[in-house]
């Protein structure tokens, strides 16, 4: 992959971040990027006081750096805001951080110099992953803290994971046979000033929450199948009604989902008039939430081919301004955790549909053939249920914070990457609700028998009954969950393929 700063996608950084694609820089951006660190040197040369070449960072910007400290301070920064605490982020998680911030500097717009995006990409293409504790970030000069800790191993410092364990850059540069860099004037400050592990959080979220709704859109037919649910609430008269492009794209993807069922021509002329919302409503707030998830791709999209560090040099003119701000994914993110919990909420009713003697339209009770003695599925509901509610606790939004830093002079902060960290726990759980879901509809499926669901639903059922016990007593039934989990979970992490998008 060569990288040209403005063309970079999220399935591309999925496939650097996830699946160790090997990256370099296009001749274009080296070009680009000669040219603007010519600007810079002209200030150095001429002595010209310009923010972040030749002056302190933050509150200290009126500080004058003498003309033989300027390499000093590149590393000086560097250790200084490395601060980060807590877990680390994910190799995934940071091998992305360290594409769109190579991307990011490959617009040319930075002042540094192409050796500097050329040392990421030889970190990347030779699997060296800095150790990066995930809290720290405030989301206002970027994310300074997760891209300390990151550009810390460029110069040989800091600390490498190497088998998910924390490891001495030193030594692993060494095994690597790797020569760390030394900074030049403003780089420090280009490395440590963005908004990428924002980013790379809301790439690597949006990529799975895109696969895991297709996925929960068809458990959710099979959901509905076999709770004899009408399909004619999704036909497509409903949403030339309301012509809304995420309800018309799932409603069309249930129709598909549902076309040859033998259950649903069972109850055709059933007297029940009206489903419950979870069952009919399903195109409506599932297109919903799509409409949301694709809001999020494109200003992610748009984010990773930015230039967010500051001052940025315009032809001959350095300007310092505040594209490194996080509001746009701090309101992303939280904008994404809502639609994603209330992905789970509507998950959550439906597994109770499932289980629930009262509205499951003739299953046994939790699925189970001898009920009293036996419990069967009853408390996966408890646990969807606790699932929804860490969910709903973690969706209260962190944009509408703002804690000021470095001396008044960050006076409003996104908190975008509490707003990202957030999500990504929020989309773990929904995994795991969809997980449920399958598990249930899938047992479910095999008390409607001999009625068969679609080709569609019978083939995933198909691929999901091997992973079940089969039990006609109650059994230890956590093993089966994580194997289903695990079914899903590969699905929510392939490359997305774009579904969504239909010619009509």
């Amino acid at each position: 992959m060569k990288l040209l700063g403005e063309v970079l996608t999220i399935e591309d950084v999925i496939k650097v971040g996830r699946y160790f694609e090997q990256v370099s820089l296009s001749s274009t951006s080296i070009e680009r990027m000669h040219k603007s660190r010519q600007i810079v040197e002209q200030i150095i040369e001429n002595e010209k006081t310009v923010y972040g070449v030749n002056t302190g960072f933050g509150a200290l910007a009126t500080t004058r750096i003498p003309k033989n400290d300027l390499i000093n301070i590149q590393r000086n920064i560097l250790l200084s805001h490395a601060c980060g605490v807590g877990e680390p982020l994910s190799e995934e998680i940071v091998r992305a951080m360290m594409l769109i911030r190579a991307n990011s500097l490959a617009l040319g717009f930075s002042g540094v110099r192409p050796v500097v995006v050329e040392k990421i990409c030889e970190f990347l293409n030779k699997r060296i992953t800095p150790f990066v504790p995930a809290k720290g970030s405030v989301g206002a000069s970027g994310d300074l803290s997760p891209l300390a800790h990151m550009a810390l191993t460029m110069i040989g410092e800091g600390y490498v994971l190497k088998n998910g364990e924390k490891v001495s850059t030193a030594e692993i540069l060494r095994e690597k046979n790797v020569q760390p860099i030394v900074l030049a004037e403003k780089e420090g400050l280009s490395l440590v000033n963005g908004t990428q592990a924002m980013s790379a959080i809301l790439c690597v979220t949006t990529n799975d929450a895109l696969n895991l709704l297709y996925l929960a859109t068809q458990v959710a037919c099979l959901s509905a199948d076999v709770l004899f649910a009408s399909p004619d609430a999704y036909e497509d008269v409903v949403w030339l009604a309301r012509p809304h492009q995420g309800q018309k794209t799932i409603a069309r993807l249930m129709k598909k989902f549902f076309e040859g069922s033998k259950i649903r021509e069972s109850h055709r002329s059933c007297p029940r008039v009206q489903d419950a919302y979870s069952l009919r409503c399903i195109p409506q707030v599932y297109g919903a939430i799509l409409d949301t998830v694709k809001f999020v791709k494109n200003t992610v999209q748009t984010e990773i081919n930015s230039a967010t560090d500051n001052p940025l040099v315009f032809g001959d003119q350095v300007i310092s301004q505040g594209n490194f701000h996080g509001e746009p994914l701090a309101l992303a993110a939280d904008f994404l955790s809502i639609a994603l919990t209330d992905l789970g909420n509507m998950i959550e009713r439906r597994i109770d549909r499932l289980l629930n003697p009262k509205v499951n339209e003739g299953l046994p009770p939790f699925l189970t053939q001898r009920g009293g003695l036996n419990s069967g599925y009853m408390i996966w509901q408890y646990t969807a249920a606790a699932l929804c509610n860490e969910n709903k606790v973690l969706a209260h939004p962190a944009s509408v914070d703002s804690i000021p830093t470095s001396a008044y002079q960050e006076d409003h902060v996104s908190m975008g990457m509490n707003a990202c960290l957030k999500t990504q726990r929020i989309l773990e759980n929904i995994i795991s609700l969809v997980s449920i879901e399958l598990m249930c509809a899938t047992k479910a499926l095999e008390f409607r028998r001999p009625l068969r669901s679609s080709r569609e639903n019978e083939t995933l059922a198909g691929e999901i009954r091997p992973l079940l016990e089969n039990n006609l007593d109650d059994a230890f039934l956590n093993d089966q969950f994580l194997r289903v989990r695990a079914f899903v979970e590969k699905r929510t992490k392939s490359i997305t393929q774009e579904w969504w998008n239909e010619s009509v």
